[in-house]
């Protein structure tokens, strides 16, 4: 498998191809709830996360909800 690389909150990484959004959020140890995921501007549900493969040059924001007031 070859590599390639997405960006995730600004950052560039490198990811096997075929990687799915799941895979990613796993590997940085993004919790399942309380986080927002969008995919090159778009949101993308938690239920689609398992089958949303990325593609090269992808741009993944993760959001965290933060309680305040």
């Amino acid at each position: 498998m070859t590599a390639m690389t997405v960006t995730v909150n600004g950052q560039r990484w490198e990811l096997a191809h075929g990687a799915t959004l799941a895979e990613l959020l796993s590997r940085f140890g993004v919790p399942s709830w309380g986080v927002a995921v969008a995919l090159d501007g778009a949101v993308v549900p938690r239920a689609s996360w398992p089958g949303t493969v990325l593609r090269a040059d992808a741009s993944v924001e993760v959001l965290t909800a933060v309680q305040g007031g």
